[in-house]
């Protein structure tokens, strides 16, 4: 790990909670509304992989959401991320990830390590007094934890109310409550939070949100009230990756983004573009054709959703086709790998034709398939990411390798594949989500004619 190089000070909350499911994004988006309303700079991370949460949380903070994990960004990454986000912000959010003390590591090992004031949400709609021993719990479950308090959430009345707060043991820690409210609720679906331009009504349900907050204790905190959760931020050199930064210099590569290719990271544009390459976004959807690119990436999203435009639009698959023809690389992870096959068969057995670059099919199905942290060894460098779909495919291509769960974790069956295919080996897909600052060498190498197995 690298030395020291500079110190930043800011108010640092991490939203919380017992389990997944309790209110942390809508608490977390409340939040981050409420006081960039107020005309402060708002800073908000995602702990843990997530594509979803993210898109609320820059729309409530208008400012971009990167990630932050102990094990797949990184300590030095997180470190780095927070350090710069508190140079030029008046508050830094956390949204954690499942439940408090949950997963290897847990939002809780995050807070620890960087002094983070934890906020715990719990969903009170149906509990008393037992709410009082959730909150201590979960404060003094481990020692180290910096507690801020607790907010119930999706409470029934001022008298319900009333009744958790008398359950607190330390009154000190009441936060507040926010009432059972469906205006205040992010729609839901099988992979997480909806998108939030899939709703007229975004802007309008976090407003609503931060309106319900501003009555609790927790959002009456003013900037001076929140000093007193200020935390000093130290960066720290960056690691020797071993790439010069022009990896990608003069390399041009067209990025699918619109409803049905729609998980990026900011990050991993931000790694590509540090490491010389120009972006060109298109929409598979509706566009007749790439860009002009010397490489495509298909990142993944809701393909099975929009598969019947997809199949429409026969003149971008004849150029996806070309772009594969002439030997150009393809990095294509989980949704953007399901379009490349032959076809999708949805939830309902519907059969849809997808682009047939690759063999095989997909089908969608209701329970989740694979879930989790994992890693992917590359020639001369490994990437880390996670793994998360609903997807299986069935194709004659064999795995040219697999992934390895993280480190601490169990691994039901194998790991993910890669594929690789095309007549250079240049079409690269699998279900795995890469991390691409985790090795920005081998995240060149999958957009680079050279890297192939």
């Amino acid at each position: 790990m690298g030395a020291s190089v500079g110190m930043a000070r800011c108010p640092a909350i991490l939203i919380a909670a017992p389990a997944s499911g309790q209110g942390k994004t809508t608490v977390a988006c409340a939040l981050a509304r409420l006081h960039a309303r107020q005309g402060r700079r708002v800073r908000v991370f995602k702990c843990g992989p997530d594509f979803l949460d993210p898109y609320w949380l820059a729309l409530a903070s208008s400012a971009p959401v990167h990630q932050l994990d102990l094990w797949m960004t990184g300590e030095a990454d997180c470190a780095r991320r927070l350090h710069a986000a508190a140079q030029e912000a008046d508050l830094l959010i956390v949204e954690g990830v499942m439940g408090l003390f949950d997963g290897q590591p847990s939002a809780a090992d995050l807070a620890q390590r960087f002094g983070l004031k934890v906020v715990a949400v719990i969903d009170a709609s149906a509990m008393a007094g037992t709410f009082g021993a959730l909150a201590w719990g979960l404060q003094h479950y481990r020692e180290g934890l910096s507690f801020g308090g607790v907010l119930a959430n999706r409470v029934a009345s001022p008298g319900h109310a009333a009744m958790l707060e008398d359950s607190l043991r330390d009154p000190a820690q009441w936060l507040g409550a926010l009432m059972r409210n469906e205006a205040l609720t992010l729609p839901e679906r099988h992979l997480g939070l909806v998108m939030d331009h899939e709703l007229g009504d975004a802007m309008a349900r976090l407003d609503a949100a931060a309106d319900a907050l501003a009555a609790t204790r927790l959002g009456q905190m003013s900037g001076d009230d929140l000093q007193a959760w200020a935390v000093d931020f130290q960066s720290l050199d960056a690691p020797e990756h071993g790439l010069p930064a022009a990896a990608l210099q003069g390399r041009t590569i067209a990025v699918a983004r619109d409803a049905a290719f729609c998980f990026l990271y900011a990050a991993n544009l931000d790694c590509l573009q540090a490491i010389g390459a120009r972006l060109a976004y298109f929409s598979p959807l509706a566009d007749d054709s790439l860009p002009d690119c010397d490489a495509l990436w298909l990142p993944g999203g809701y393909p099975e959703l929009h598969a019947e435009t997809l199949a429409a639009n026969t003149a971008m698959k004849s150029s996806i086709t070309a772009h594969v023809q002439a030997g150009k690389p393809v990095w294509a992870e989980c949704g953007g790998m399901m379009a490349l096959f032959d076809e999708i068969i949805d939830i309902h057995g519907v059969s849809h034709p997808m682009w047939g670059v690759l063999p095989g099919c997909v089908t969608m199905q209701k329970r989740l398939a694979a879930l989790g942290p994992q890693q992917l060894d590359m020639p001369g460098s490994t990437l880390r990411g996670h793994t998360f779909h609903y997807s299986t495919c069935a194709t004659p291509l064999p795995a040219a390798r697999r992934t390895q769960v993280a480190p601490g974790r169990s691994l039901r069956g194998e790991g993910e594949a890669l594929y690789v295919s095309g007549s250079t080996g240049a079409v690269k897909a699998s279900y795995f989500h890469a991390w691409f600052a985790s090795s920005p060498a081998a995240a060149a190498g999958l957009f680079l004619k050279e890297h192939h197995d």
